[in-house]
């Protein structure tokens, strides 16, 4: 397989003018079957997994017909289109695991057969042939240490100098250099066989990968897999420095991972983590297990995803994956009842044997697990035993992920992150930080959080912190349709929201045919129940009625929670209805489409919310906004996402985000942002205290199509009932004390 010629083909994304048509066909749904390619930015679809190419270039442009080698199957043969709103067929949870099994790392569905032993040596590739596959798929890795100077290499006024007996002085780079200085070219991972054959990784570990069905690495597995196990050159300063341009693997770096929603982020992390483990248990096996790893996540959803997708992977290895829960111990001085009281968290199925049992003494024992993930907050509770500056060292603990990082150490859990943080102790400990968006900042508080870290610890080397990015930073997928809507009031988003429930009442303006399943995101709890008590009637009881609507937020208990995520996978509920707790991670394949009832409170929060669909780049995924004259002052963020992805897409401008809207919406100050991000749109915020106009404001933003007579007179009549029953209570209470008058005169002698 000439792996070169592979992945260096034409990348650039199809500019011709979109399809006027605005339905989507069943066939091209994301819940209709497998995605189209497993990789996010190839360009081409017909692209040879097998590396078969014609060297003539006969074939050049021309769509190549997928074989029956079992690589690339007729798309009409393996579609399957799922009806929601029919019986479905006898298959449905067959046809669902397989479609369950092509996860972002792509493949056929059959795992695949090794076919190089592990003793094939592989030819290493050029800088050269590096550079220009990494840039054909848009990763870009950056070494983020501080470039050396640059000794002056201008021989004539070396030779001066030489005579003058004067030492060349240091050359002091611009930024624009010290950027193309930084920047590093590992070695591409072409296929995920190469796991077993170029790093050794574990035999069984490399059979759980191809038996799920990975076979072609997404761009971000292709980039950052070499970083984590141990193929991380230096960047061209660093050659420069050393004197002799060669190119020497350093140690594994810290890790900065921006990469596109469901680009498989999860298994580029996980895999370097449980092959380090399962070495670290081969050198000595005589050793009591303990805690390695640590992987933090923002909602237990995403928690009991990541510890689902970690127990696929380390069947067989010995390597125990653990979700953190209420009275769990992780260090030896902490008390298990007076852990996690604030938060939970984790998976009630597989409950970890050693927080059943007590001890006589009345402790619950410490938990036996290698990799143990947890939201911050309960994590932190538990190290410090719900006592404030008394965190509990983690020594060895080795590595610590931090998903969805920006949220993480954003201020909502910066404290109790950083807690986490400090408490590894290890001098060997590797932090990766993964997520769709990453601002400035973030990276900022990165360094100083390592840098802090390592003179606490005594280390005196520079920490060796490696960023990589995959496409364009902070952007949304380009196969995604997006639709910014116009609703003017809360009953306009309401009578919108029922035209996609029903794209048969339509209009021709906001054509748009979302079938379900999808995701409708609101601003607070109170709005997610008050929507969902306006449409569980919507559905037909004939297509299971209001069952086929849910709510699910925060308030909800822990099996209420797991009970819809469970339906919704399902396929017995088709609209989930939620706030911004399921906007990250969490990974649902088959969705449809995302609408955004309540626009989100960032660019940031906009790009995670939309990335539910169109997964692993699935195409036909639609996401919906509404916004009404409240909200114009804060959807000019939005609008240039939505323009910059569209620019990807091909999308001409006349059917885009017109010029003149984004020119027309106003600009948002710093202080404004920063409001927005905490607390959302004003008029949508959870009533206060503060006087009538926010009531005011409450009843126009409120959701329900009655007006505001017919509300008036249902509450008459109910308190017209209230009245009455008071009354009658009043009335017997004071019947019942007159009989009582005079009628016991105590005991007679």
């Amino acid at each position: 397989m000439d792996a070169f010629k592979l992945l260096t083909r034409s990348t650039k994304l199809k500019t011709g003018p979109a399809s006027t048509k605005q339905s989507v066909s069943n066939s091209s749904l994301p819940s209709a079957g497998e995605a189209q390619t497993p990789q996010l930015f190839p360009g081409r679809h017909d692209i040879d997994a097998t590396g078969a190419h014609d060297d003539q270039g006969e074939s050049k442009g021309k769509k190549r017909k997928r074989g029956s080698d079992g690589n690339r199957i007729s798309a009409d043969s393996t579609a399957v289109t799922l009806d929601f709103f029919g019986p479905g067929p006898a298959n449905h949870g067959t046809s669902e695991a397989k479609n369950a099994k092509q996860k972002q790392g792509g493949g056929d569905g059959k795992g695949g057969d090794v076919t190089e032993s592990t003793s094939t040596k592989e030819t290493p590739m050029s800088e050269e042939q590096r550079k220009a596959i990494l840039t054909a798929h848009k990763i870009k890795v950056t070494d983020l240490r501080t470039p050396p100077p640059v000794v002056e290499q201008d021989e004539k006024k070396s030779k001066k100098k030489k005579k003058q007996n004067v030492e060349p002085a240091p050359v002091v780079l611009s930024k624009k250099q010290q950027r193309k200085a930084q920047r590093m070219y590992p070695q591409p991972l072409v296929s995920f066989q190469q796991l077993r054959t170029r790093y050794q990784i574990s035999r069984r570990l490399s059979e759980n990968i191809l038996n799920q069905g990975y076979s072609v690495p997404t761009e971000v597995q292709l980039g950052a897999l070499p970083l984590l196990l141990g193929d991380c050159p230096t960047s061209a300063a660093r050659r420069q420095g050393s004197g002799d341009g060669s190119i020497q693997p350093e140690l594994e770096p810290d890790l900065s991972v921006v990469a596109p929603t469901g680009s498989g982020k999860t298994l580029a992390f996980m895999i370097p983590l449980i092959n380090k483990i399962i070495r670290h248990h081969h050198r000595d096996e005589s050793r009591a297990k303990e805690l390695f790893a640590i992987v933090l996540a923002p909602t237990k959803e995403l928690v009991s995803q990541i510890v689902n997708e970690g127990r696929k992977l380390t069947m067989g290895t010995g390597v125990k994956v653990t979700a953190m829960r209420k009275g769990m111990r992780v260090v030896e001085d902490t008390e298990g009842e007076n852990t996690g009281e604030d938060e939970e968290s984790g998976s009630s199925e597989d409950e970890d044997e050693t927080t059943k049992e007590k001890r006589p003494g009345g402790k619950v024992p410490i938990t036996k697990s290698d990799i143990l993930v947890s939201t911050p907050l309960l994590l932190a509770n538990s190290l410090s035993g719900n006592k404030k500056h008394a965190t509990a060292p983690l020594p060895s603990v080795q590595s610590l992920v931090l998903d969805e990082a920006d949220v993480l150490l954003d201020p909502l859990f910066r404290e109790q992150t950083l807690d986490v943080w400090r408490a590894c102790t290890n001098v060997q400990l590797r932090a990766g930080l993964w997520s769709a968006t990453m601002g400035s900042n973030i990276e900022e508080l990165t360094k100083s959080t390592i840098s802090e870290r390592q003179t606490s610890l005594g280390l005196r080397d520079e920490s060796f912190l490696v960023r990589l990015v995959v496409g364009l930073k902070d952007t949304a997928l380009p196969n995604i349709s997006h639709k910014l809507v116009y609703a003017a009031t809360e009953q306009g988003k309401l009578l919108g929201l029922r035209q996609l429930l029903h794209p048969q009442g339509a209009s021709s303006a906001t054509d748009t045919h979302l079938r379900p399943p999808f995701l409708v995101f609101t601003q607070t709890i109170p709005r997610a129940a008050a929507l969902h008590s306006e449409l569980k009637y919507d559905i037909p009881a004939e297509a299971g009625g209001s069952s086929r609507i849910a709510v699910l937020h925060s308030e909800l208990s822990d099996s209420q929670r797991s009970d819809v995520m469970a339906g919704f996978r399902k396929g017995e509920i088709w609209i989930l209805i939620t706030t911004d707790l399921l906007a990250r991670g969490v990974d649902f394949r088959g969705i449809n489409g995302v609408i955004n009832y309540d626009i989100p409170n960032s660019s940031a929060g906009y790009i995670h919310r939309v990335g539910r669909t169109g997964r692993a780049g699935r195409e036909g995924g639609v996401a919906v906004t509404f916004y009404t004259k409240e909200d114009i002052p804060y959807v000019k963020n939005i609008a240039n996402v939505i323009a910059a992805s569209e620019k990807l897409r091909g999308v001409p401008e006349e059917k885009g985000i017109q010029k003149w809207l984004l020119d027309a919406l106003p600009n948002l100050s710093k202080k404004d942002k920063k409001d927005l991000k905490q607390h959302g749109v004003n008029v949508r915020r959870p009533m206060t205290k503060k006087g009538k106009q926010d009531e005011k404001e409450q009843r126009r933003t409120r959701i329900s199509t009655k007006s505001g007579f017919e509300r008036r007179m249902e509450h008459n009549r109910r308190d017209a009932v209230k009245a009455s029953q008071r009354r009658k209570q009043q009335a017997l209470q004071e019947g019942g004390n007159e009989s009582d008058n005079g009628s016991w005169d105590g005991i007679d002698g």
